[in-house]
């Protein structure tokens, strides 16, 4: 046991040497992880923003289906009932003609004209049925119903998901489907160039100290005392990148820019992704940390890897010579 701790104590103390050995190789490795890590938060806290804007923009979402006046309260019960039997129904609320025309005045309380208007006529406002969706993505669930024949047959207009409205609410499903996709794309491809750039940069280290490992090899240096010291190197790229990439965005968000509030847009509540930010530093510290390392000890295990196993091909065809 007191052999392994020693072994542990070369490696890492090695591992730290060479960081500073190869100070312009390192700092290429981490400027590149940084570039990676910070994207890959940034990837997050907009993910997160966008979502809870999608939120709110789909707490808004709602059909109306208009009733006609000679609809019977047996009849009005069972559309609701076969509404509310729906996954995709959040809640259904009904809205009787009465209710609909206080509402009608509360809202046009300013306009005189208006209110002077409904006043001189009977009520022309319809009983109302407001059906809010789970998931505005799949709101041809609820429409197939509201379309039936027997349903069409009591509605006095289209339903409220019709038209410019339709189009609003299938542009907020599309664009939310595509960022998410775009994201994780944008994620995945920067890691793998992330790592491809720190295994070449490792495969440099490795033959500007080729001699040395082919020493350390002829001494019985076991496998792993070769490959730690790169996975402790790789490994102090990934932490220095993660404070970095931390400092990057905290610095970013305290000196924010006015074009993302002033986006036409819309979809980036800055306030609120600089709350999200500072209420879950610590979190994002330790997943910018495992995945600075992560990424670091997979690229430095496979450039050794590879480069043990053509050491030892090589030394095979040097003996049957």
């Amino acid at each position: 046991m007191g052999r392994f701790f020693i072994s542990l104590e070369r490696i890492v103390k090695t591992g730290f040497i060479n960081f500073f050995r190869n100070l312009s190789l390192s700092i290429a490795a981490t400027a590149v992880m940084v570039v990676t890590l910070t994207i890959v938060l940034f990837a997050i806290i907009a993910n997160a923003t966008f979502n809870n804007t999608i939120s709110q923009i789909n707490e808004k979402i709602d059909i109306s289906v208009y009733l006609k006046d000679s609809v019977t309260d047996d009849q009005r019960k069972e559309v609701i009932n076969t509404l509310e039997s729906l996954d995709n129904v959040k809640t259904v609320e009904y809205i009787s003609k009465d209710q609909a025309l206080e509402q009608y005045r509360a809202d046009n309380k300013d306009n005189l004209d208006l209110l002077l208007a409904i006043s001189q006529t009977d009520n022309p406002l319809p009983a109302t049925i407001k059906i809010k969706p789970v998931d505005p993505g799949r709101i041809d669930e609820i429409k197939s119903v509201l379309e039936a024949d027997k349903v069409k047959a009591l509605q006095s207009d289209e339903t409220s998901y019709s038209g410019d409205r339709k189009e609003a609410i299938d542009k907020i499903t599309k664009a939310t489907a595509f960022f998410r996709k775009a994201v994780f794309i944008g994620v995945v491809t920067f890691a793998v160039i992330s790592m491809l750039i720190i295994f070449n940069t490792i495969q440099m280290a490795i033959f500007n100290r080729r001699d040395e490992l082919t020493i350390m090899r002829l001494l019985g240096a076991s496998t792993w005392y070769i490959k730690g010291p790169f996975i402790v190197e790789t490994m102090l790229y990934g932490v220095v990148a993660a404070v970095s990439s931390l400092v990057i965005c905290n610095s970013l968000f305290v000196v924010q820019s006015q074009a993302f509030n002033a986006s036409s847009l819309g979809l980036l509540d800055m306030d609120f992704a600089n709350k999200y930010f500072a209420d879950n530093f610590w979190i994002f510290l330790g997943l910018q940390l495992i995945s600075g390392m992560l990424i670091g000890a997979l690229s430095a295990l496979v450039a050794t890897k590879r480069y043990l196993k053509f050491h030892q091909t090589k030394q095979r065809k040097l003996k049957l010579k």
